[in-house]
């Protein structure tokens, strides 16, 4: 987990260095559509650490399940929830 970890944090660290230029962009009055592209690129990096965590989150629930199974099946939904809520 200590790998998983660390990349999702680089991840979320790149993605606050991106956020910042696209003020640094703003403040700077360049082109919308530079601004929107440099968006996209961070929402699409968000998605993907999103599917990282979650996907993290479901291996554990299968490699570690729940003794009562209505307790893990609760959990599983919870994971699924996060999922479409997205």
């Amino acid at each position: 987990m200590k790998t998983e970890k660390k990349d999702i944090l680089n991840r979320l660290k790149r993605a606050e260095g991106q956020l910042r230029g696209i003020q640094k962009m703003i403040d700077e009055e360049q082109e919308c559509l530079d601004i929107v592209t440099q968006l996209t690129a961070v929402r699409s990096s968000i998605n993907r650490t999103l599917g990282l965590v979650i996907g993290n989150k479901i291996s554990q629930l299968m490699e570690h399940p729940e003794d009562n199974s209505e307790i893990q099946d609760a959990k599983i939904q919870q994971v699924l929830d996060m999922i479409v809520k997205k």
